[in-house]
């Protein structure tokens, strides 16, 4: 027992859950915030990714098979890696809302080209905007060096148009602060016709900066997102150039 005791005394207080193996925090509807301040991540870039992966039997075409031959293979699905149009075609993009201590407010996202800055307002920069799910995914950088200028950034993720909807893809939000332990929120949850999900809530407040597990969905794209958490900006409908695809 004296090893298995070892092991939960070396668990982290200071969050409900989390992974010694895989170094990371999962966060759920119960273990819905995380202080960035506790863990000494509060300064530096904290890096956020997108990725997804889809069933195989949305490419191709059904492949469950016989249950009475395979009874557990409902309990199994399989996966598969989108990396190529040709196996799928579907493109989650990866937004930010952010306002700033000083009343400004903004969105950073591939569609329209709204990439951002880093050292500069708003503090949060894209990477760019990958069309295929490969294994990099979306990539957004905050600098929380400039947390005091940072109130809060609305994490989300929308579908591009004419392109499956969220119950189709398995997708996650995985945050790798400059301290500490990665965290994890997945989407796992099943809304065939929502085009739009606010994943994560990161707020500043004194110095103290905490990260919210949101996960709701809505069945229009950013404009129902912003009058859902009151941020007031004005949208109009968008596409991607023929350089953006």
């Amino acid at each position: 027992m004296g090893i298995w005791q070892d092991m939960w005394r070396g668990r982290s207080t200071d969050f409900d859950s989390g992974s010694a193996a895989s170094n990371a925090i999962e966060m759920t509807k119960r273990n819905h915030t995380v202080s960035l301040t506790k863990q000494g991540a509060a300064g530096g870039n904290l890096r956020i990714n997108l990725s997804w992966r889809m069933r195989t039997s949305d490419i191709g075409g059904p492949q469950r098979g016989s249950l009475l031959r395979n009874p557990l293979r409902t309990f199994k699905p399989e996966m598969v890696q989108a990396h190529t149009q040709s196996m799928v075609n579907v493109d989650l993009d990866l937004g930010v809302m952010y306002e700033l201590t000083d009343g400004t407010k903004g969105v950073v996202q591939p569609l329209g080209s709204f990439f951002g800055e880093l050292n500069a307002p708003p503090y949060v920069k894209l990477s760019g905007d990958d069309r295929f799910g490969s294994g990099s995914g979306e990539t957004a950088f905050v600098n929380l060096d400039h947390r005091d200028d940072i109130k809060r950034l609305l994490v989300f993720v929308y579908i591009y148009d004419k392109t499956p909807a969220f119950d189709r893809t398995h997708a996650i939000i995985t945050l790798y602060p400059s301290n500490g332990p990665r965290i994890e929120i997945g989407l796992e949850e099943r809304h065939p016709q929502a085009r739009s999900c606010a994943v994560v809530m990161i707020e500043c407040n004194k110095g103290e900066v905490t990260v919210r597990r949101e996960v709701k969905f809505v069945y229009g794209f950013q404009a129902e997102l912003d009058r859902l958490y009151g941020w007031g900006l004005q949208w109009g409908r968008g596409y991607k150039s023929k350089a953006d695809r």
